[in-house]
């Protein structure tokens, strides 16, 4: 039998393209390797289905190879692609954008996150004449460019004069972020934030369960306004994130959910259904920096890509949009999701382990917390929930819920969580050692292997 594994490391760093991808964080007994998509589903070199919750590092919210929008990425290949020039595609799909986003005025599309975020933070930098760009510790990832990665953990190939400019506060502490504008006056060229992660940006006593904050009379007091607020005052742009949020909370970003205006978004994953479309958008006044319509003004080189505005990509990105207004998908990501959250939780409380393992979260994007028997958050008994769910032919790394998910899935999917939290509570009880066959999963963001 083919060792793939094996292949992978000999001519890929790490394994895979991406490090999420890699064999670190999987358990042992998943496939190394896939060979297509369908639906909600991967096959494996046998042809063997795994109902998938990674759905391509939650880029792929339509579903595995949608035919409409493949045909429409097909058919702007076969139009050129890239052209010489701006194309038509380039134009409709940066009007739609701004159509779409409401903090948007004009647009730089790119192929991944990194280039627009690093693009956001270079804009920040010349609007504002200042250097420092404050994120929170919570939220992991936000560019592989020195200024974001040379701050955290893996700093080896990092120039250390470069990430000295990125400060950390905490999210949704507000304290901690006017604490940074107090030792650093007139210094800060941006905070940026993702809207929401697990965290939501809303006061303790919300229970809104839509995908809309507009109306409510404690809007003004979440966390975000406060950022907002304080950003204002330090003449500070506000930068969001919406890289994971996009086109997931709310077809106009989470932006729109939680009725906030920032100075600069970023957007990507979800945005093509898997295809590489990544953005750069924000107010007119910013973004013209990018431009060379007025004369005599000192230049920024904001983005520049070769394949930024490919054909195919933004042919895509037209398409999945028109699919989530017509299906409306993103009502179907929030009542899935809640009903899943609901099922899984259930079983967890029958089984009398809901302080062990839970799922927590907006019902668009949930997220599970696997614990040992002291409480504290476990990476191993989190490898034996996945090791459990894989057995079960189900790869659940995370929970990024796709169109294509749909009661078939769902019913699928408890009834592999039932099995595999018996397991896990047979572990709680008898000792993990007797039930964890696989390495444990590892965090991405460690400084050695």
């Amino acid at each position: 039998m083919t060792n793939f594994k094996e292949r992978l490391h000999k001519v890929i760093p790490g394994g895979a393209h991406t490090y999420s991808r890699g064999d670190d964080q999987f358990p042992s007994n998943a496939p190394s390797i896939f060979v297509r998509g369908t639906g909600a589903y991967l096959y494996d070199m046998k042809d063997d289905a795994y109902l998938d919750y990674g759905m391509g590092l939650r880029s792929v919210n339509i579903g595995y190879g949608n035919r409409e929008i493949a045909e429409a990425a097909y058919n702007e290949i076969v139009n050129g692609n890239n052209l010489t020039r701006a194309s038509i595609t380039e134009l409709n799909a940066a009007e739609l954008f701004v159509d779409l986003i409401p903090s948007v005025e004009m647009v730089k599309f790119a192929k991944h996150g990194s280039t627009v975020t690093t693009a956001a933070i270079k804009l920040a930098r010349a609007y504002t004449g200042r250097k420092y760009i404050a994120v929170p510790f919570e939220q992991p990832f936000f560019s592989f460019d020195d200024w974001f990665i040379g701050s955290t953990v893996i700093k080896l190939g990092t120039i250390e004069e470069v990430s000295n400019y990125t400060l950390k506060f905490n999210y949704n502490n507000i304290d901690s972020l006017k604490k940074l504008f107090k030792e650093y006056p007139n210094q800060i060229a941006a905070v940026m934030l993702e809207p929401a992660t697990v965290q939501s940006p809303c006061t303790s006593s919300c229970n809104n369960e839509v995908n809309t904050c507009k109306g409510c009379p404690n809007i003004e007091n979440n966390f975000l306004h406060q950022v907002r607020q304080l950003t204002k005052s330090n003449d500070t742009l506000m930068i969001l994130d919406e890289m994971i949020t996009g086109f997931r909370w709310n077809l106009n970003g989470a932006q729109s959910t939680y009725n906030i205006v920032p100075d600069l978004c970023t957007f990507g994953k979800a945005m093509a259904n898997g295809f590489a479309v990544a953005a750069l958008g924000g107010k007119r006044e910013i973004m013209k920096l990018g431009g060379i319509e007025e004369l005599g003004k000192e230049r920024i080189f904001l983005t520049s890509t070769t394949h930024g505005a490919e054909m195919s990509g933004l042919g895509a990105f037209i398409k999945t949009v028109e699919i989530i207004k017509r299906d409306n998908v993103i009502e179907h990501y929030w009542s899935y999701g809640k009903l899943l959250m609901q099922g899984m939780n259930q079983i967890a409380k029958d089984l009398e382990i809901n302080d062990k393992f839970y799922v927590e979260g907006h019902s668009c994007s949930p997220a599970y917390v696997t614990k040992d028997n002291n409480g504290l958050v476990s990476m191993s008994f989190r490898t034996l929930f996945s090791q459990e769910m894989v057995k079960n032919r189900i790869l659940m790394p995370y929970i990024a819920i796709s169109f294509e998910h749909k009661a078939k899935e769902l019913a699928l999917t408890l009834e592999a969580v039932k099995k595999t939290l018996l397991v896990y509570k047979y572990a709680l009880e008898k000792g993990i050692e007797h039930y964890l066959e696989s390495e444990v999963i590892k965090p991405v963001f460690r400084q050695f292997n």
